[in-house]
């Protein structure tokens, strides 16, 4: 694309037979285009000959110009282009597309949480969901199969599955990202955040849950509550190799929020050595594809969690839900499970404790990846209400549209703040101090989250206009938010229950005095 065209050459080739537009100072052919436009022949030939800049981001995002870069023919003498191409791993210039730390307009800003090794972890991981996570994501949403076995290995072997767990020892020795971006014995949990959000940008919801998130949140009980460390060790390595799935099958038809209402039932078998499990799931993510589920079970006395192998006797079905079924989202049906009592995860009956305190990384994790999504929704509003045209004039001229924008902007940077507030608290607590002392934090963070992401979507939309309810084109990205933001409102623990959590755990600490 190095020829150089006057204007006056580019205005000869005005026809439908015949077809060049300029846009943003560059020349492409459309004449082979103008039958396999989206939008039909009138539009372009309305425009033939002519600079269509504004027209073209009237309508279209910049990505159309990358994709469709293959019919650019050459630029205009004496100009130059004003848009930059992004190329993976670049950091967004529209101001709070990045978090305070990250955005090269705040460079001056100061920061205490992050180092050297958090930027190469972001660099790193954002060029890593570009150029192999995206395209599938895109795929996987569309047409609704699940997550590739070849991602899965990719994943693996750069160790992205073991840093989904966060810190510890199952990341000490392994080279993370092809080595020298971060030692797995330093990998904190500002590390952790920030693969939760990078993973969030392809902007795929339901792939999001589609991609491993079954393991994050069920794989982390093995880890911490199994007391046998053979299997432990063996399910680990299985997991975290790409070789086996698991997944969280806590919920039913019956309970939801409400763990204690449990109905699937494990009991003990005549020879006293095995659960004998019965009983259903719902809503369980990746149940599809999963080999192992870390499951509730009422027993004799109480409330237990088991691993449970998939088995002939374990049965799956596909639930389709508000966002892609590449979430794997599945009803179980347990029919006579026998299972050794070694795969017991902490004590028998008293796995409530055990799937409390699992659920604090999972509602932070959801934390990380609703204010990310935040953020890019922000991002999407801004270079629309930049570039989009009303009464001839930038929409964000209007002021009724920058106070939304300044509305989002406060919501996505105070949920930020807070969740880096609580990071902090993370990286100096152990696991049962986090437990203790995070779970109704964690909890309010949750729901304040979801809470914003809900205002968020609403006024989004509404900056969006018809293009906000479109599956395809400049919107697509706040329909998508829109239409399943709720996934996090309720997956994890309801927006009710968790504000409940955070005011009853803080009146623990209530003074006895009157004040």
């Amino acid at each position: 694309m190095t020829t150089a065209l006057s204007r006056k050459e580019v205005s000869k080739h005005d026809s439908e037979e015949d077809l060049w537009v300029i846009v943003d100072h560059k020349v492409y052919d459309l004449s082979d285009f103008v039958d396999a436009h989206p939008g039909g022949s009138v539009v372009l030939t309305q425009v033939a000959g002519q600079d269509a800049t504004q027209a073209f981001y009237n309508l279209h995002r910049h990505e159309v110009l990358q994709q469709y870069s293959k019919l650019c023919i050459g630029t205009l003498e004496g100009e130059k282009p004003e848009v930059i191409d992004p190329q993976p791993g670049d950091l967004s210039k529209v101001p709070y597309a990045e978090p305070l730390w990250l955005a090269p307009q705040f460079a001056q800003f100061k920061n205490q949480y992050y180092n050297d090794s958090h930027r190469r972890l972001q660099k790193a991981m954002r060029v890593f969901v570009e150029e192999h996570i995206a395209p599938e994501a895109r795929e996987k949403e569309k047409d609704g199969t699940f997550i590739s076995q070849e991602l899965i290995d990719k994943m693996a072997k750069e160790n992205i599955l073991a840093m989904r767990l966060g810190p510890g020892k199952h990341l000490h020795g392994r080279e993370i990202l092809g080595g020298g971006v971060v030692d797995g014995k330093e990998y904190d949990y500002f590390h952790d955040l920030i693969v939760s959000q990078e993973l969030t940008r392809h902007g795929q919801r339901g792939f999001q849950d589609g991609n491993m998130a079954g393991m994050t949140i069920s794989l982390t009980a093995v880890r911490q509550w199994l007391n046998n460390d053979e299997l432990k060790d063996k399910i680990t390595e299985e997991v975290l190799s790409g070789k086996k799935k698991m997944s969280l099958a806590v919920t039913e038809a019956f309970a939801g929020s409400d763990v204690a209402g449990l109905r699937t039932t494990a009991e003990i078998s005549e020879d006293g050595q095995h659960y004998i499990i019965n009983g259903t799931k719902k809503w369980i993510t990746n149940g599809m594809f999963s080999d192992y589920f870390v499951t509730g079970c009422k027993t004799k006395k109480g409330f237990s969690v088991i691993l449970v192998p998939r088995t002939d006797e374990v049965e799956t079905k596909l639930i389709k839900t508000s966002y892609s079924t590449a979430a794997a989202t599945t009803y179980i049906e347990f029919n006579n499970v026998k299972v050794p009592r070694s795969y017991l995860l902490g004590e028998e009956d008293k796995g409530f404790i055990v799937i409390m305190s699992n659920f604090n990384h999972e509602r932070w994790m959801m934390a990380c990846m609703v204010t990310r999504w935040s953020r890019t929704v922000l991002e999407e509003c801004l270079k629309w209400s930049h570039q989009r045209l009303v009464f001839s004039k930038p929409l964000v001229t209007q002021p009724v549209i920058r106070h939304k924008l300044a509305r989002i902007i406060s919501l996505v940077e105070a949920n930020q703040a807070w969740l880096e507030s609580i990071t902090h608290q993370m990286n100096h607590m152990s696991y049962a101090q986090q437990s203790t002392l995070l779970s109704g934090p964690i909890g309010l963070l949750k729901s304040f989250a979801t809470r914003s992401a809900h205002e968020i979507a609403d006024d989004a939309t509404n900056i969006f206009g018809g293009r906000g309810l479109t599956q395809s084109g400049m919107g697509r990205v706040v329909e998508m938010f829109h239409r399943t933001y709720k996934f996090d409102a309720i997956l994890g623990g309801t927006e009710e229950i968790l504000m409940d959590l955070g005011v009853r755990q803080a009146m623990k600490f209530m003074p006895n005095a009157k004040l």
